[in-house]
């Protein structure tokens, strides 16, 4: 999954910094922690204040006034004590729109969404238990190892859609030991794999279309469906898949015509690899791999609003089929399905219980940096100066057209992209003020989200923060600044792309 620092064990354990290294990116939830004592910091300095609201809750543009904040001292330290309760079930009172977790009203905290994470942290161990998603990706790459172009493109286009359903990164790290001997064999280079690898994976993630981590999260945080948007989204994975594999074996091709223009150069035995055959899929992993497709075919299905996406009006009235699902069906989705691929592999009742739990302990930390997150927002909320951060950006982007608009989320959200790694932290923060904004510019909420997710998804393939990466460059014993001789050209022409696809879908929407 794509979950910038929130890395399960194993990639962390792979990705280790060098002997000596002095200093190490801080994780996310070390980010977050530093984030909640400077926004609890500066709300003492921000002048509260607030919007009307209409009578869907959202704030009308042109109403911000001030208001004079009622917090005592001792009721913002109780804030900041139990901003990580309330970011997992705090309740937003009606009347007061103050946040606690023992007040009545609307549930605030992100309860939802962290069941969902650690569900579907769960089907996901219990699936590379079985070990039939590693062996059908080996056996895939395998069967095309005589047509290098085809096998590039293969396992390429196996990842991003794997990147772009369900958030696969991490999991990457493990296909090294495989993919570089298969490249090797046919006269590539290790940048190659690498290459195929992270970028693969990594442009499904940039262009995510119900990734859980990405798009779920941002869509719950902007209080819009998993399935809004996801027109768009699919368009620009389509052509963005595209290009980057097309980049790939141009630059492969290249390699195999004069090894001299290699960029990470060949090491002692490299030009005399062979690639050993993996096992066959057995008929188990044949039913395991069919088990995973239908029920990420279903989630799917399940989310889309249908009616909107295919007569392109968001107000259409949804049609008998649609199902409307939310976080709360899709987590109880992902345990049954969980189960079931562990009967389905006759793990045993105690076996299928331990792989359900490792699955959600591993999945422990991007479920804390949600709540973590939203636990930021209600510091700012019962504050009172979320709107004020809303109306102060408001007048930079006042005037703007929807296009430039549109543009100017994706580009603010690089350097927040960096500096919160955790995409999940970084939409559960970031969404709250974004998504109003784009009421006032008049563009869709979708179009943020896809916005954001993109800058996200930009930075990731690139920035040393990650283990995907930091991990996969150290893998494949390249250079980190080789990598980035091969892959800057490629990240100029997706952020050019990129820019117009949410320029478009502002003005389309």
């Amino acid at each position: 999954m794509d979950r910038g620092d929130d890395l399960s064990t194993r990639a962390d354990v792979e990705a280790e910094p060098p002997a000596g290294r002095k200093f190490t990116f801080p994780s996310a939830l070390t980010v977050l922690v530093v984030v909640t004592l400077a926004v609890w910091a500066l709300a003492f300095l921000v002048p509260p204040g607030v919007y009307d609201r209409n009578e869907d809750g959202a704030p009308v543009q042109g109403t911000y006034h001030r208001v004079d904040s009622d917090q005592s001292f001792v009721d913002r330290l109780n804030d900041l004590f139990l901003s990580p309760v309330n970011g997992l079930y705090g309740v937003q009172d009606a009347e007061t729109g103050v946040v606690g977790p023992d007040l009545a009203g609307e549930l605030y905290g992100s309860a939802g969404v962290f069941l969902f994470v650690l569900a579907i942290g769960a089907f996901i161990t219990v699936v590379f238990a079985t070990g039939a998603l590693d062996r059908g990706i080996g056996r895939l790459a395998h069967r095309l190892r005589d047509r290098g172009a085809l096998l590039i493109a293969g396992v390429m286009l196996v990842f991003s859609l794997l990147g772009t359903v369900e958030g696969f990164a991490e999991e990457t790290l493990g296909f090294y030991g495989l993919i570089i001997p298969l490249m090797l064999a046919l006269g590539y280079d290790r940048m190659v794999a690498t290459g195929t690898i992270i970028l693969g994976a990594g442009i499904g993630v940039l262009c995510s279309t119900v990734n859980p981590f990405a798009t779920g999260v941002a869509s719950s945080a902007a209080d819009i469906s998993l399935g809004d948007g996801i027109v768009l989204r699919a368009v620009m994975w389509v052509v963005l898949t595209a290009v980057t594999i097309a980049y790939v074996i141009r630059y492969a091709n290249r390699v195999r015509r004069n090894p001299e223009r290699s960029l990470s150069g060949f090491l002692p035995g490299d030009r005399e690899h062979n690639a050993a055959e993996p096992p066959e899929l057995t008929r188990l992993h044949q039913v395991v791999l069919v088990l995973v497709a239908l029920v990420f075919a279903f989630m799917i299905f399940s989310v889309v609003p249908w009616a909107g996406a295919l007569t392109g009006d968001a107000e259409a009235t949804p049609y008998g089929f649609e199902l409307g699902w939310s976080f709360p069906q899709l987590a109880a989705l992902f345990l049954v399905a969980a189960v079931l691929v562990g009967v389905v592999a006759r793990f045993g009742e105690q076996k299928l219980s331990s792989t359900i739990i490792q699955g959600a302990a591993d999945f422990i930390s991007p479920a804390l940096v949600i709540v973590l997150a939203r636990g930021v927002t209600v510091i700012m909320n019962n504050s009172q100066i979320t709107d004020t951060v809303l109306h102060s950006i408001e007048g930079a982007v006042s005037g703007t057209s929807s296009a430039l608009f549109a543009v100017f989320v994706f580009l603010v959200n690089l350097p927040l992209a960096f500096l919160i790694p955790s995409t999940s932290g970084h939409a559960t923060l970031a969404m709250p003020i974004l998504a109003p904004l784009a009421d006032f510019a008049g563009v869709s909420r979708a179009v943020v989200v896809t916005a954001w997710q993109a800058a996200s998804g930009w930075m990731n393939l690139w920035v040393p923060t990650t283990a995907v990466t930091i991990g996969g460059v150290a893998l494949a014993k390249i250079g980190y600044d080789r990598y980035l001789r091969f892959v800057w050209p490629l990240l100029a022409v997706m952020a050019v792309l990129i820019c117009g696809f949410v320029a478009l879908g502002a003005v389309w929407t």
